[in-house]
């Protein structure tokens, strides 16, 4: 018999926040990569907003990624991870895939994170704000 998978973020759900991040990003006035992995840290929903930077695509995924792997926001990484900070080096760790600036944040629900949002093609001040603009909507 298969055992069950662990509750995670609906695709509804992603959709949801995925949405609610890109009207803040046309209200901001700054296309974006939006993406939303579940809570193994697997992609579950992505949108590139016309004009966002292809290259910010793996960015938008690999912050939620961190989100997860980190079970916080990557802007807490930040100051950490500064040539005099404790873990500085961790950005290299992982094969490259760890982001620690802001634009990623886990989706809580009831006290589990369910999955994580990512934001990348702004300055990370506006990544970190659309991407709070979708965890709100979660």
């Amino acid at each position: 018999m298969a055992g069950k998978v662990l509750d995670t973020i609906t695709a509804e759900e992603a959709r949801r926040v995925i949405d609610a991040a890109a009207r803040k990003a046309e209200e901001i006035g700054q296309p974006m990569d939006i993406a939303v992995v579940d809570a193994g840290g697997n992609l579950k929903a992505h949108v590139r907003m016309d004009g966002a930077h292809i290259g910010s695509i793996s960015i938008s995924i690999n912050k939620a990624y961190t989100a997860i792997a980190f079970q916080g926001e990557t802007a807490g990484l930040q100051e950490l991870t500064r040539p005099d900070g404790p873990i500085y080096g961790l950005s290299d760790a992982h094969g490259g895939r760890l982001v620690v600036f802001p634009g990623g944040i886990p989706l809580v629900r009831d006290g589990s994170i369910m999955g994580a949002i990512g934001v990348s093609t702004g300055t990370i001040e506006e990544d970190q704000q659309v991407a709070e603009a979708g965890v709100a909507a979660y």
